[in-house]
Formats: structure tokens, C-alpha cells, sequence
């Protein structure tokens, strides 16, 4: 593909690209996937009012997100097997993310561990952490979280139990994936992706495996990670993470008012509407539908960020207009890290940023932090 202009040209790219069994972990939804879709689609719903004849020089797209300074209110999100769509991919996500000005977080579910990314970045990243029932093991983790110098913590909720995603059945997708004869056929239709494969020795959960116990290799693994996230999950569980972390703390999963009024009193310095990508509850409400609600019901008290759907710079500031001070993408800095690599990552900002630069201009405002929702036209949100 010789032009690339919007984020759909870098899925493109990632699927042919990607073996089938990755690129489908990241695309895709749980049952039905109609949560999934209405992310991205009740967006396009949501109407931008044009004003012209309005001075547009000197626009700034720069804010902060709990207290740091971005290039605009975009960071990349946690997301599992990373460096399954790219060889290295967490860490050449964390690069181009530090390079561009926008936080980088990383999963605990990552092929690239803390330590990794930590020894090949400058600046310090966020770390998202899931609650196993192993709590020696979630404390080892946090304090290699905090070894590594990381600015924040990103503690997700809406992960208790898995939700069912039918590519991945249908794929074999699992740890170690099944290597099946189609699985194998398709990889090798992938030279690109294997060739980078064979040259890293970073090819498994290297956050879990040598550090969780009883977890020293890929088949240990399987066992131990259908067995350790905890359905019993509670705030009393956040209240001993916060004290046990000590620093700046971000609750993900909050897509219901009165669960974000308990994120609020937690003592949590941000929270993000999110239902996982559309990757749990299939049939719950698209994040941007939730949005208003719980900026509403919280927004004076704690800050508010959303991710799920986001495809554009449009989408950054029509989200912006609707209360969120912070946004995180998946997908989209997937799509260039499987398309291109680190390159495609920064395309990927870069795309997201001038989609936001120029729309922000469109619609008569030449600094983000000074964009409500009178940029959206009326009965369309």
C-alpha cells in the first residue's frame, strides 16, 4: 500500500500481514460482537457543528492526563499478546509513543516484560495490572512495576471472568497457541511476521512465566492463567492495591454510574469508560453512549477518560467535547504496529493528531482544553 491516510489502511496492512489467529485476537468481539460494532458506529452518529470565518493559528492539541503533559489527549492502551502482532511489539509501541509525546501502558498480560521495556525506553510508562487470585504474585508485580519507575497504575476491573470470543476458539488461540496444520499454513504465508519472530527471544507472557509460581514455561502457563483471575474481586481488593502502590492509580472498566461513583471514592486519581473493547459483555452500552452519564455523575470529583471505538482524531474530540479529559486506543496503534512496526505506530499518532489538529480548526477552537460540547450539533448526542 503506497499512501496510507487513515487508520482503516493500517488494518488493511495488519491483516494481510499478521498471521489470522493474532490479527483476529485483536479485531474482534465477544459473542455477537454488538458492542464491538456500536463502539465504533455510535460515533459516526455524533454530528460536528463547522464555523468559519474564525481565527485557526497557533492551534495546541496539548493537555495533561493525571498530571502529565501530552502531545494530545491520547494514550496507548493496555493490550494483551502485543508482541504476538509484531516481534518486540510492546516495546517498539513504548518508543514511538515516547517519541510522539503520549503515554504508553503496558499489559500484564504483554510478551515484552516491565523489564524489557523499561531497560529500551527513557521515560518512565504506565503499568495495567489484573488481580489474580495469586496476591504474592500481584504484589511482586507491583513492585517491579515501581523498580522500573512506572508513572501510574492502571488496575482493570471488567476482566473477573473471561469473556467468549469465537475467533479465538475457532483459531486454537491459547497459551501455547495450537499449532494446527491451517495455523502453521497461514504463518507461513507471513514472512515478515516470521522472519522478526525467529530473531527475539520474546515469544511468551514474560511478565507471568519465571515470576508467578509454578509458571516456569508456555504449558505451565495455560494451567495457571485459566485458574487465577478472581471473581471475587472487590473494592476492598483496589483500596489494598492503591495503598500497596502508592502513586498516581487509573480504575479501567467503569461503564455504569454508580460503579464510577465508587471509582470516584476510591481515592483514584482517574477512571476510563470502557467495556473492554467490547471484548466482555456483549450487548452493554458503546463507551461514548456511557460517556455523558458518568461525567455527569463524577466528572467534578475525579478525572474521566474513555476508550473503545476510537478510529480517529474526529473521535479524540468529539469525545474531549463530551467530558473525557484523556483517551486510550487498542486497535488502532495495533493496526500500525502489525502493518509496519514502530513506523506504524507513529503513523498511527500521526494520523489520530492531524484528524484532531484540523477538525478542532473546522470547528472554530485553536486549544483543546477550550472545546465543549457546543462543537456537536444538537440531537445528535
Amino acid at each position: 500500500m503506497a499512501i496510507i491516510t487513515n487508520i482503516e489502511d493500517l488494518r488493511v496492512l495488519h491483516q494481510k500481514r499478521t498471521p489470522k489467529m493474532f490479527y483476529d485476537y485483536a479485531d474482534s468481539g465477544s459473542w455477537t460482537e454488538s458492542t464491538y460494532r456500536a463502539n465504533e458506529s455510535d460515533f459516526q452518529k455524533i454530528k460536528l457543528r463547522q464555523r468559519v470565518a474564525v481565527d485557526m493559528t497557533n492551534r495546541t492539541t496539548k493537555t495533561t492526563m493525571v498530571g502529565q503533559e501530552v502531545a494530545m489527549p491520547v494514550a496507548l492502551a493496555p493490550t494483551g499478546l502485543t508482541g504476538m502482532q509484531h516481534a518486540d511489539g510492546e516495546i517498539l509501541a513504548a518508543r514511538a509513543a515516547e517519541k510522539f509525546g503520549v503515554p504508553f501502558c503496558l499489559s500484564t498480560m504483554s510478551i515484552c516484560s516491565i523489564e524489557d521495556v523499561a531497560e529500551r525506553t527513557t521515560k518512565p510508562f504506565w503499568f495495567q495490572l489484573y488481580v489474580m487470585k495469586d496476591r504474592g504474585f500481584i504484589e511482586r508485580l507491583i513492585e517491579r512495576a515501581k523498580a522500573a519507575k512506572c508513572s501510574a497504575l492502571v488496575l482493570t476491573l471488567d476482566l473477573q471472568i473471561l469473556g467468549q470470543r469465537h475467533k479465538d476458539l475457532k483459531n486454537g488461540l491459547s497459551a501455547p497457541p495450537k499449532l494446527t496444520i491451517a495455523n502453521m499454513i497461514n504463518m507461513m504465508t507471513k514472512p515478515r511476521w516470521c522472519m522478526g519472530m525467529a530473531m527475539t527471544p520474546r515469544r511468551t507472557f514474560r511478565n507471568i512465566v519465571g515470576h508467578a509460581s509454578g509458571v516456569g514455561n508456555m504449558s505451565s502457563l495455560a494451567s495457571w492463567t485459566a485458574e487465577q483471575f478472581d471473581p471475587g474481586l472487590s473494592w476492598d481488593d483496589v483500596e489494598w492495591i492503591k495503598k500497596l502502590w502508592g502513586g498516581k492509580l487509573i480504575i479501567k472498566g467503569i461503564l455504569d454510574e454508580e460503579d464510577a461513583r465508587f471509582a470516584a471514592n476510591s481515592g483514584a486519581d482517574a477512571l476510563i469508560v470502557s467495556n473492554h473493547g467490547g471484548r466482555q459483555l456483549d450487548g452493554a452500552i458503546s463507551s461514548i453512549k456511557a460517556l455523558p452519564g458518568i461525567v455527569n455523575a463524577v466528572g467534578k470529583d475525579i478525572e474521566v477518560w474513555m476508550d473503545g471505538g476510537i478510529r480517529s482524531g474526529q473521535d479524540v474530540l468529539k469525545a474531549w467535547a463530551l467530558g473525557a479529559r484523556g483517551t486510550m486506543i487498542g486497535r488502532p496503534f495495533l493496526y500500525g504496529l502489525g502493518a509496519m512496526g514502530e513506523a506504524g505506530v507513529t503513523k498511527c499518532l500521526d494520523i489520530i493528531h492531524n484528524e484532531l489538529d484540523i477538525t478542532m480548526a473546522f470547528t472554530g477552537h485553536r486549544d483543546i482544553q477550550n472545546v465543549t460540547k457546543d462543537i456537536l450539533y444538537p440531537g445528535t448526542f
